[in-house]
């Protein structure tokens, strides 16, 4: 599924217009991508965690020519996926909490 296909999924499931739905989508992936750039945790129960994740510097190789090659720390985003989506995607029940 692309995001024109989501869009119109989200008109059809939310009885908005395309439009609207467009709007909102970019809105919120949006205030995602704002609030996890500030570090900060982007928390949705139940569907997952977006958050970022530091990575150090590392040694690599050029895989054409096999040269040593450092790569550089950086920072990058990660989702962790939530229990309720998790179970969706494979099939099975949520684990219900004691």
């Amino acid at each position: 599924m692309n995001k024109t296909e989501l869009v119109e999924s989200v008109a059809k499931e939310a009885d908005i217009t395309k439009v609207a739905a467009g709007t909102t989508l970019d809105a919120v992936l949006g205030a995602i991508v704002k609030a996890v750039s500030k570090g900060d945790n982007v928390v949705l129960v139940g569907f997952g965690t977006f958050k970022s994740s530091k990575r150090a510097a590392r040694a690599g190789r050029n895989p054409q020519t096999g040269a040593a090659l450092k790569i550089a720390a950086s920072t990058v985003p990660k989702f962790t996926a939530g229990a309720t989506f998790k179970a969706a995607v494979s099939g099975k029940k949520a684990a219900k909490k004691k």
